[in-house]
């Protein structure tokens, strides 16, 4: 029974290096602050605010103009950053200044996916492949220390049979059940967010700096605090997955409070979270829904299905748009 014990401890050893591994992963950069109203809103709401942001911003300076039903018109082609840029960019490809497309095209823009490329390097996102292999990795923990209770009840009544009275084996691995079980909680409830804990913080300095006037309205508060209730309805209806308008109801529902809701067929930088649900960017716009695409994703690092077809995302490059 010590030969089994010792061989429990040492794969229990092996898991948990490994799991400490995989947090060095995700927790790697040197954070620091925020450095403009995109990434606060990229960390509050994913790609989704972010083509929000800009597009709500460009339309109260009067630099687009964003009528009914969806539809966006350039008055002066003015941009103040890469964001901007691609708003004016996207939009000569978005069929007849479609609000709905040129949202999409903006949250997959190569502008908006580098954002979440440099806030994963600087350590304030998470990487959607070691966050993935870290939650199977804590889910296979568990699983392994639940059914380690049978093991030792069954080694507990052997040992006495033949051994006689002695410390039950039960108790012998009970030090150990609780080490795994404790740290894969930790782990599964702290290292696989989509936002880092260095994130939050930054986000929180960035908002205690800034507020919530002017552009960081929509960065911060999602497009529930435009005080322009129409803007705020188009906006709101182009996030919708099935791009219906107001008065719908949408196929599908989130958990998550922000506003980045988008079409199941377009993969963003997004963590790979499933529609629905997941460990991606929400919605809270009214409309229900996941800003992350029906498939998996990983821009920055590795590779990205987008849509229906494969795609491969390096550090720095954007997922396409499949519809």
């Amino acid at each position: 029974m010590d030969l089994l014990l010792l061989a429990l401890h040492l794969a229990a050893a092996a898991v948990l290096v490994r799991l400490f591994v995989l947090v060095r992963r995700i927790r790697g950069g040197p954070s620091g602050p925020l450095r403009d109203v995109h990434e606060a809103a990229f960390l509050a709401g994913g790609p989704g605010r972010v083509a929000d942001t800009a597009l709500a911003a460009m339309h109260l300076d009067g630099r687009i103009v964003i009528g009914g039903p969806g539809v966006v018109a350039v008055v002066h082609r003015v941009a103040h950053d890469p964001v901007e840029r691609a708003v004016l960019d996207s939009h000569a490809a978005a069929p007849s200044g479609s609000l709905r497309a040129l949202r999409l095209a903006v949250m997959t823009h190569p502008a908006v996916q580098e954002l979440g490329d440099d806030l994963a390097a600087r350590g304030l996102v998470s990487l959607p492949g070691p966050r993935r292999t870290l939650r199977r990795w804590c889910v296979g923990l568990v699983i392994g220390s639940v059914l380690l209770f049978p093991v030792g009840i069954v080694a507990t009544v052997a040992e006495f049979a033949v051994d006689g009275p002695t410390v039950p084996f039960f108790v012998k691995l009970l030090p150990l059940l609780f080490v795994c079980l404790v740290t894969a909680v930790i782990c599964g409830t702290t290292y696989t967010r989509q936002v880092s804990t260095a994130g939050l913080a930054a986000l929180a300095a960035y908002r205690s700096a800034h507020g919530y006037g002017g552009v960081n309205t929509v960065a911060l508060g999602g497009i529930r605090a435009l005080p322009d209730r129409d803007l705020w309805e188009r906006l709101r209806d182009a996030a919708r997955p099935d791009g219906s308008m107001r008065g719908s109801r949408s196929r599908t529902r989130s958990s998550y409070p922000s506003d980045t809701t988008a079409a199941a067929a377009v993969v963003m930088w997004c963590a790979g979270a499933a529609t629905g649900g997941g460990d991606g960017w929400g919605s809270d716009s009214g409309s229900g829904g996941s800003s992350c695409g029906s498939s998996s994703s990983s821009c920055g690092s590795s590779s990205s299905s987008c849509g229906s077809s494969s795609s491969s995302c390096g550090g720095g490059s954007s997922c396409g748009s499949s519809g």
